[in-house]
């Protein structure tokens, strides 16, 4: 399947994470967080591997005491990934987490009210010229200006981002990436336009407390679809309750839906079943699914249950299988291969897909 860039982008100044570049034309890269204990050495970097394993580009940890700052050195030496130091609270942490060799910082404006630390910061992020997210979401917004009208929750999140940044520049420091997250579709969507206007600054785009697996992918394809087909958005975080590496799949797969980044894996296009259908599909697919998981391969496998839409939509995919009663037809590059009996077309198939990948 052919993919390519199909929405113009937003033009934003570039800020570099590491080895990873954020913002102008780069792509937009996919970053998770880690749910260990930072602390915790061993079971971080297990972690962070296992992400960077399944195409996690940078990863935040969690910087909340001093034994996790303390732990920081460490972790930082031996992730493959660049690492971000996410802090809360106090800007002593950050000036921990800097001096470890963190790729970058987040900073909460909802919930730090510490301006002559904020200055500390800024200055020795500049020294090591290690960029900062300013990253607010609605719920520590809505605890510090409690007093506010908050009708307008994305208004508010923005003006406090923009504060900041102006305090940022105030200090000649622009090394900055902003997000604005809030917990439901509009006003995440609203807070992320209204920053687009504001200022040219990349933006981490994604939704906060998304919930769990089937929650959090139908929020945040609902999200990141609306934003990145606007052009909005540098790099993107999935936040689910779960193993973060979920977070890694279900970003890919949007941006590949999307065409804003390759296709990783075996993307599969089947019919919803209906009362043509003569063949046990839905089994056939989970089972195909389950058994194609470890191929990385970019294909694209059609498997349909009928002879209405089946022939059509398994000639324009890699692989294709347009079942019958009691049969199914093989198609590879649109072209039909053989016919065979129902009991022997997932295993056909599937070592027609291996074939291919490795090919590829």
């Amino acid at each position: 399947m052919e993919t390519g860039e199909r929405f113009s982008r937003r033009k934003s100044r570039v800020v570099h994470v590491g080895n990873v570049p954020i913002g102008g034309e780069h792509a937009i890269s996919v970053q998770s967080m880690t749910t260990t204990h930072t602390r915790q050495v061993r079971e971080t970097l297990d972690q962070i591997r296992r992400l960077a394993g399944a195409g996690c580009e940078i990863v935040r940890v969690a910087v909340p005491a001093p034994p996790d700052a303390k732990a920081l050195p460490e972790i930082v030496a031996g992730s493959p990934l660049p690492v971000v130091a996410d802090i809360h609270f106090n800007t002593a942490l950050a000036m921990r987490a800097l001096e470890a060799g963190v790729a970058k910082v987040r900073l909460n404006p909802g919930n730090i009210d510490d301006p002559a630390g904020l200055r500390r910061v800024l200055a020795l992020a500049a020294e090591k010229g290690v960029p900062l997210r300013f990253g607010v979401n609605s719920g520590s917004v809505r605890v510090k200006h409690a007093a506010a009208d908050t009708a307008d929750l994305a208004r508010l999140m923005v003006d406090v981002l923009m504060e900041w940044v102006r305090a940022a520049e105030r200090e000649g420091f622009g090394n900055l990436v902003l997000s604005a997250k809030a917990s439901d579709v509009p006003t995440t969507i609203t807070a992320y336009r209204l920053l687009a206007e504001a200022c040219d600054l990349p933006l981490h785009v994604g939704i906060t407390a998304a919930g769990p697996m089937d929650e959090s992918r139908t929020r945040t394809a609902l999200v990141l679809g609306a934003l990145l087909a606007e052009g909005i958005g540098d790099t993107i975080r999935v936040s689910l309750t779960g193993d973060p590496v979920h977070e890694i799949v279900i970003g890919q797969d949007i941006l590949s839906e999307l065409g804003l980044a390759p296709r990783r894996g075996v993307r599969i296009i089947s019919c919803p079943t209906c009362g043509r259908c003569e063949v046990d599909l839905i089994a056939l697919v989970e089972e195909l699914k389950r058994r194609t998981r470890d191929i990385t391969a970019p294909l694209t496998v059609a498997v349909m249950g009928c002879i209405v839409n089946g022939p059509g939509e398994a000639r324009e995919a890699d692989l294709g299988l347009a079942a019958g009663k009691g049969h199914g037809v093989l198609f590879r590059g649109g072209r039909k291969m053989r016919k065979l009996p129902e009991a022997d077309l997932l295993d056909a198939l599937v070592e027609e897909i291996r074939a291919l990948a490795g090919a590829r």
